[in-house]
């Protein structure tokens, strides 16, 4: 089988049934072994490479997920563009839970090391100004609407360690900053994506109210049970949007300005 992909989605194992005619490939990385191995196939004749962020029996808890591995394995197998799907909690009560959110900006509170493929000798600032890929981001939000999804176009996410959700004081701080969603994967995942000149679109799943402001004397705080619950249930519409929107996304012949995330970033 030719290894080779031309567009990844990273997410959970239920994006499996999307792939026709898939294989795995075991990809060896400088940085140790990726998630899973990847799955190669086709949706709507585009090669597809699909990897389940945390295994796919969802063994991997997010601050051990090996992302680099996981970014620089798709880059090996040509991959130009990235989907990443993700649940995320609700920190304004206009994001309801059931809600998409095509985000375009983070808040990092992580701690995390090896978030960077750029530890010298050569000095590289990559700009993160704007992280996510603006043409799948209008794709994204595009095909949600033709599809009679609601959907709020741009959203900053609160990256946070994990595997623990927020104290009520932080997601109140959260939603006071004006932040929008909160989830403990996109950061370094799309940083990452960036630091490889990859296009990175993320279309989260709103699947709970986070445990400040919003969520007090309305509903439960948030727990692992319900997360996995409604994001279950939003699967079918998630599998929906992909198969929508992959058709659609520019070949890798043309140009996009994620493409050239690494002119003039590094120094000597």
């Amino acid at each position: 089988m030719d290894q080779h992909a031309e567009l990844g989605i990273i997410g959970g194992s239920g994006f499996y049934s999307l792939l026709k005619d898939a294989q795995d490939v075991n990809v060896e990385t400088p940085y140790g072994a990726p998630s899973d191995p990847i799955s190669i196939g086709e949706i709507a004749g585009r090669t597809v490479a699909f990897l389940a962020r945390h295994g796919r029996r969802h063994q991997i808890p997010p601050h051990m997920i090996n992302y680099r591995a996981n970014i620089w394995a798709l880059k090996s197998l040509g991959v130009r563009r990235i989907i990443g799907p993700a649940a995320v909690g609700s920190l304004q009560p206009n994001i309801k839970v059931g809600d998409l959110v095509v985000t375009d900006q983070f808040v990092d509170r992580t701690t995390r090391s090896n978030t960077t493929f750029y530890d010298g000798p050569v000095v590289t600032h990559v700009s993160a100004a704007d992280p996510y890929c603006p043409t799948l981001n209008r794709l994204a939000v595009a095909t949600i609407r033709d599809l009679g999804l609601s959907v709020h176009d741009g959203g900053t996410c609160v990256v946070i360690e994990g595997p623990r959700f927020s104290t009520k004081a932080e997601s109140i701080w959260f939603t006071r900053m004006g932040w929008h969603t909160v989830n403990m994967t996109q950061y370094p995942e799309v940083l990452l994506a960036r630091e490889q000149a990859i296009c990175y679109c993320n279309i989260s799943v709103v699947t709970d109210y986070d445990a400040g402001l919003v969520a007090e004397g309305s509903v439960k705080p948030v727990s692992n049970e319900a997360v996995l619950e409604a994001f279950q249930a939003n699967l079918k519409n998630l599998v929906a949007i992909i198969e929508t929107m992959v058709p659609r996304i520019p070949g890798p012949e043309v140009d996009c300005t994620c493409f050239h995330a690494l002119d003039g970033a590094s120094i000597g």
